[in-house]
């Protein structure tokens, strides 16, 4: 028999904020994590020579920049001069988010690293992270010192760049002795690696695990290369679901998830956020960047994680989607959650939906990882966030389309959410849905 798997712990960085409750905060006030190029610190060295491939007019989604202060309390808490020389961004940045999700689950030594083993079996801890890109940063420069230059390359080169040492660095760290386990499915990434942890523990491999993603890709190649895709938006507004909408805004940043299987969590008296409950996954099999029309893939995914949830359509109360404001994918994800969900769905129980993107742009990568914490928040405070940015939403042409509720303009409270589904999607055609219950002791 498969184990219960719960949450118990939530860390993040994006570019709303420092920490979980300073993003989900600003989130919900509608604040924009977005900035223009030409205000970041490095414009004028980087990008504006540039201007051929990367227009002023392109916005980011860049994390706080004090987040780098190597005098503040816990980058000395964190890293040693020895982790500064061999660890690049992306890296530090997962374990900065693993630290506050393994002190927000309780598992932390007062004011340490170190996870109290009267708590748990280190032998038995499990770390699953994963990146997109990982640090394109160092590939180029590299490249360029090596090409250009004929510098000796750095020692450190070829463990900063790998998307696994995330979760090797962590492991390391926090000495979490189970399985180290890295995916990269592009900008499925994040979910992936939540829901492998989920399989990993209802399985009985492991009795409890961090997981999600980190991604700091933020760099003049990676965007001019989503550019010349003709994936991000020229304008610098990021609108999921609207009739203006024009493609994704490129954003950084990383979520961590501490999971368990319930017995643990109840053995060591932890305090439950909420029950994952499905998982869901298929392949487009049909372009590598661009969804099929009918949405058929992420569809799949859908009834994926309903069949192992044993839950009916009507019982899903919000989809926080994946939705990156592209002309073709957030039209093909409403197609799929109308044929997946609204069926026979009662006309007084909407089906409410938003995205995150509006606020915080594409994160790659971390998208599902940090787009799962904020589905679970709702869950715990009983508040759906809006789409910032959405005005007029794209329609659907369908019957079923007025069971549709898009969430805009502000948040929603309501004491009726129970079952929240987590979509995203990567190029190559990945779906993923995870499907997250509020607690109960049922």
């Amino acid at each position: 028999m498969s184990k219960r798997v719960v949450i118990t712990g939530l860390g993040c960085v994006t570019p709303l904020g420092r920490t979980l409750n300073e993003s989900w905060k600003n989130l919900l006030s509608s604040k924009s994590g977005l900035t223009s190029i030409t205000s970041l610190p490095n414009y004028e060295k980087d990008y504006k020579a540039k201007k051929k491939s990367i227009p002023s007019t392109i916005t980011v989604g860049k994390i706080p920049e004090d987040l780098h202060d190597e005098n503040s309390t816990i980058h000395k808490l964190l890293f040693t001069g020895q982790d500064e020389r061999r660890t690049s961004g992306f890296i530090k940045l997962a374990i900065r988010t693993a630290y506050e999700a393994l002190h927000n689950a309780g598992l932390l030594n007062p004011n340490e690293i170190t996870v109290n083993t009267s708590l748990c079996n280190l032998d038995n801890f499990g770390c699953l992270i994963g990146s997109g890109i990982g640090s394109i940063q160092d590939v180029y420069q590299t490249s360029l010192q090596f090409h250009n230059e004929d510098k000796r390359i750095n020692p450190y080169f070829v463990p900063k760049i790998l998307t696994n040492m995330a979760a090797g660095n962590v492991s390391i760290k926090f000495n979490l002795r189970g399985l180290s386990h890295s995916v990269s499915t592009a900008c499925a990434t994040g979910n992936n690696s939540i829901g492998d942890a989920f399989n990993f523990i209802r399985l009985g491999m492991q009795d409890i695990c961090v997981a999600g993603a980190s991604e700091m890709s933020l760099h003049p190649l990676s965007l001019a290369g989503f550019i010349r895709a003709k994936s991000i938006t020229s304008d610098g507004i990021s609108r999921p679901f609207d009739t203006q909408r024009s493609g994704f805004v490129l954003g950084e940043g990383s979520g961590m998830v501490v999971m368990e299987s319930l017995e643990h969590a109840q053995k060591r008296k932890a305090n439950i956020l909420c029950e994952l409950v499905g998982y869901g996954l298929s392949s487009d099999a049909y372009h590598i960047t661009s969804p099929p029309s009918d949405g058929n893939g992420a569809k799949r995914a859908i009834n994926m994680a309903l069949k192992m949830a044993r839950l009916e359509p009507a019982d899903i109360d919000y989809v926080n989607a994946h939705a990156t404001s592209t002309l073709l994918g957030d039209r093909a994800e409403c197609l799929a959650v109308t044929s997946a969900l609204l069926p026979g769905r009662p006309k007084d129980k909407p089906l409410y939906i938003s995205s995150n993107k509006g606020a915080i742009g594409h994160l790659l990568g971390a998208a599902g990882a940090v787009e799962s914490i904020f589905t679970i928040c709702s869950l715990r405070d009983n508040k759906i966030p809006h789409t910032l940015n959405l005005k007029n939403a794209l329609n659907l042409e369908s019957g079923e389309a007025d069971k549709l509720h898009f969430v805009k303009d502000e948040p929603i409270e309501t004491s009726n959410l129970k079952h929240a589904l987590c979509n995203s999607f990567g190029f190559g055609g990945v779906n993923t849905s995870l499907l997250f219950k509020k607690w109960d002791e049922f």
